[in-house]
């Protein structure tokens, strides 16, 4: 079976570099694609409490044949639940559901700029988690150099990861460049690009699956445009996490270790960039406008 390399954390832990994520995911689909990624190979899962499908994420690996200790689960906490009290209790919420009594990698799923205090209080919680053994790894998601700043300034703990947009068409080579400088490991959700294709057949619509470029690389090795943009993100040192329910994609996506990119030509999917944002703009996430009750466990 094919072994995903690990990405060393800031903290020691160890983790696959290549995950399986569930966004948007339907419930009743996901322990179906979760135990086929399990099958495949994959030991990294990836879900949040806003997704609404960790119950089904646990069940999955519940049902399946693989230990629980090799399997590294990671999920998020939504911004409904920033705040010192509210975030312990926010674990207790995704280790109900997930069915397991310690969560590989708890992350702050959006920065909250207009609460930056509830922020930092969250953060707070994910350390209290940390030191006391009920998490292995604690980071942020979407978080911008200047959230990251703002974080740091009061953090004991500096995030492992941050989970951020990252595809061909937006690489963010900022928010990089400062996940580097600060030895936090850069995750890329979207991978291949599909937040800017999962929107319909409008004027907008772009994809990275049908790019010329992304094409003849891909041609030209006898493999697919997302085996290419999945190796592109592994040779550059980012943790990646592709999404599919389909079986024959799911294990697709997992078989790109032994896939040879030259220096040019991942020179070349970089210039793909164009500096759009696909999802939603991390400043503009408030309370007001994106906040949602998370369900107990």
């Amino acid at each position: 079976m094919t072994t995903i390399p690990a990405l060393p954390l800031n903290n020691g832990v160890t983790m696959p570099a290549l995950g399986f994520g569930v966004f948007q995911t339907p419930p009743a689909q996901t322990a179906a694609a979760v135990r086929t990624a399990l099958q495949v190979g994959y030991r990294h899962l990836d879900t949040a409490a806003a997704y609404g499908n960790e119950r089904e994420v646990g069940q999955a690996i519940r049902e399946s044949d693989v230990p629980r200790h090799e399997v590294f689960v990671e999920t998020k906490v939504w911004i409904s639940d920033y705040g010192y009290d509210a975030t312990l209790h926010a674990f207790d919420k995704s280790a109900g559901k997930l069915g397991i009594d310690t969560i590989d990698l708890l992350i702050l799923h959006q920065p909250l700029p207009t609460r930056f205090d509830l922020t930092t209080e969250a953060y707070r919680a994910l350390e209290r988690l940390l030191a006391d053994g009920r998490v292995r790894a604690i980071g942020v998601s979407n978080f911008m150099p200047e959230h990251l700043r703002r974080l740091l300034a009061t953090a004991t703990v500096v995030p492992a990861v941050n989970q951020v947009e990252v595809h061909p068409y937006y690489r963010q080579p900022d928010v990089l460049a400062a996940d580097a400088e600060h030895g936090i490991v850069s995750q890329a959700w979207s991978p291949i690009g599909g937040i800017t294709f999962y929107r319909g057949d409008g004027p907008d619509r772009r994809s990275t699956l049908e790019d010329p470029t992304i094409g003849a690389i891909a041609a030209a090795h006898g493999r697919t445009p997302a085996q290419v943009m999945l190796r592109w993100h592994l040779l550059q040192g980012r943790s990646a996490i592709p999404k599919s329910v389909t079986p024959a994609r799911i294990a697709e996506n997992f078989d790109v270790v032994d896939l040879e990119l030259s220096t040019d030509e991942l020179g070349a999917i970089d210039a793909l960039d164009t500096g759009h944002r696909g999802g939603p703009e991390p400043e503009a996430i408030t309370l007001e406008t994106f906040g949602r009750e998370i369900p107990e466990a």
